[in-house]
């Protein structure tokens, strides 16, 4: 999805990252290992965003040019799909939106 944002006239602000919660630092190699589009940032015990904003596997945080969280999206509930479908299009107008861009 970050290619296909990036790719649209004029570019765009959106930045999709990967974050992993604090106390699951031993997959951070296997992740990593392979060639990745987006970076992976790993959370910790002390900065703790990962449970303050209710993560859990397979969910997008969504945050707005603030950096301050707006609402999580659930993969697991509305999974993506190659693009055009249905909760692909809706998350990608989501993050526009939420990024004040057209």
């Amino acid at each position: 999805m970050q290619d296909d944002l990036s790719a649209q006239p004029g570019g765009t602000s959106i930045r999709i990252l990967g974050v992993n919660a604090a106390g699951l630092e031993s997959g951070n190699p296997t992740i990593t290992a392979a060639p990745r589009d987006i970076p992976w940032l790993q959370d910790t015990v002390s900065v703790n965003a990962w449970t303050l904003w209710g993560g859990k596997k397979d969910t997008v945080m969504i945050l707005d040019r603030q950096n301050v969280f707006v609402q999580v999206w659930d993969l697991a509930a509305r999974p993506l799909g190659p693009s055009p479908n249905a909760n692909y299009d809706a998350l990608k107008a989501l993050l526009k939106s939420v990024a004040g861009e057209p």
